[in-house]
């Protein structure tokens, strides 16, 4: 049976899905519906209906279910970024723990592998205001409105809001500030479609630890122009000193800069910025281990469960100090830095040049010398260097992007023949096929964590030991 478009229908929800939609079932076929949470009875509206499953639209609750919660935030259902906000936070964290536990089983051909796992490591309830990092699209709405706030999920039509209950409470008075700014000044915002307008978004990082709080402005142009009036009319001028003065005084602000993006592209950053006022960076901690941050640095958004993450990764890597340690996918050296405590030596890879200078920088200010940064994709870098060296590596580290590790990559692993592989990953599915080679070469999965990064949304990190089955 197909169900019918536009119809609406009452459905019972079973289970959530891998982006945290409500599934039920109608006649037998599966219904992926948005903002229902297992356990609720829902009048919805079929909007896509395929052979094998459909998609319904949110109605009514006819009756809510027990792990229903109200969403503190009123943008919750439209906004991309909160999509289980609507579940209790507990149940959040079982959810999670299952959809790791079912992917090593469905994908990796796991079937013991919930006697491996260990408990889930959530953040503390309500897990809000953990993200020290804010991206804000600038826009005008159909109507000639200034909106500031986020993208809809899986739209560029922005939300306007004034709050949002997983960033820094500091982005509040930010925003209010920007907006008044922007208003007095007539800065306009970005037009997407006809590529005009000069300020595409507002980007804000806060060091957790330290307190440091960055602005930075992403524009379509050179520099940051406004208009005032004068006695022939409305004249153009740089206002950047005007945007200056209005935040600086905001306790812990260390640094506002302009980012220069004039190509036609969702991609947010430019490669060029320009500092206006303060320091070109700001500094942060991961357990003892120093940052240095830039508009464009790769971080981890959620430090505090960055640093139980990475706590995990290193109690599984179970360092003495006389081991070689290879960490593919480094990034700015975060896991670096924090394996060079204990081992010998640490080898890190990263694919984007900017990323290993942050690395190199970082390590030179913790006064940490047992480290070397290689530029390339793993899957090249990690075969040549073991051509021209032979090299064995005791213990691999890798925290690849979301589509996983590079075939190539697992088998050079595997030729070097480590005695401990320490997977971190941000996608199940991936994680699990991944495995399912590494064990399929040799190895066994010893113990599973997962570890709740990003609460109230879908997505959950997994940290993964391996070892050798002849060791």
């Amino acid at each position: 049976m197909v169900l019918e478009k536009n119809k609406e229908y009452e459905i019972t929800i079973e289970d959530i899905g891998n982006d945290g939609e409500g599934i039920g079932h109608i006649d037998g076929m599966a219904v992926f519906v948005k903002d229902t949470v297992p356990g609720d009875v829902a009048r919805i509206k079929i909007v896509k209906a395929k052979k094998n499953y459909a998609y319904g639209r949110l109605m009514e609750i006819v009756t809510a279910s027990s792990d229903r919660v109200e969403p503190i935030c009123p943008h919750a259902r439209q906004c991309g970024g909160c999509t289980i906000m609507q579940v209790r936070y507990d149940r959040q964290l079982e959810w999670k723990q299952s959809k790791v536990m079912n992917c090593l089983k469905r994908i990796g051909g796991m079937e013991e592998i919930e006697e491996k796992m260990e408990p889930i490591i959530g953040m503390e309830p309500p897990a809000l205001r953990y993200r020290n990092k804010a991206q804000f699209p600038v826009r005008r709405d159909k109507d000639g409105n200034l909106v500031i706030g986020f993208y809809a999920g899986r739209t560029h039509h922005v939300i306007d809001t004034d709050v949002c209950y997983l960033q820094a409470t500091v982005n509040d008075e930010i925003i209010r500030k920007f907006r008044i700014f922007m208003e007095q000044y007539r800065v306009e915002p970005y037009d997407e479609e006809q590529h005009r307008g000069l300020v595409r978004h507002i980007l804000t990082r806060v060091g957790k630890k330290t307190g440091e709080v960055m602005a930075c402005v992403i524009l379509n142009g050179k520099e940051l122009v406004g208009k005032i009036a004068s006695p022939i009319g409305a004249k153009s001028v740089n206002v950047e000193q005007e945007l200056v003065q209005s935040l600086k005084d905001i306790p812990g602000m260390t640094s506002i800069s302009l980012n220069i993006n004039e190509e036609k592209t969702n991609r947010i950053l430019g490669s060029t910025c320009r500092t206006i006022w303060g320091s070109d960076t700001i500094t942060d901690y991961i357990g003892t281990v120093r940052y240095q941050i830039s508009p464009l640095s790769f971080y981890q958004v959620n430090p505090e469960q960055t640093e139980k993450l990475y706590g995990k990764a290193l109690e599984y890597a179970d360092l003495h100090g006389d081991e070689m340690v290879w960490d593919l996918y480094c990034g700015i050296g975060t896991i670096s830095l924090f394996l060079a405590q204990k081992a010998r030596k640490v080898k890190g890879v990263e694919i984007i040049p900017e990323a290993i200078e942050d690395a190199k920088k970082n390590a030179r200010m913790n006064g940490i010398t047992n480290v070397e940064f290689y530029v390339g994709k793993a899957e090249e870098v990690l075969p040549k260097q073991y051509e021209q060296t032979g090299e064995f590596a005791d213990v691999i580290v890798v925290d690849p992007p979301r589509k996983g590790c590079d075939e190539v990559a697992i088998s050079t692993m595997v030729k070097m023949q480590p005695n401990r592989i320490v997977y971190v990953s941000c996608d199940p599915a991936t994680l699990a096929r991944d495995v399912k080679m590494l064990v399929a070469a040799g190895y066994e999965v010893k113990k599973v964590c997962a570890v709740d990064q990003f609460g109230h949304s879908g997505h959950v990190e997994t940290v993964v030991l391996m070892s050798r089955k002849d060791k």
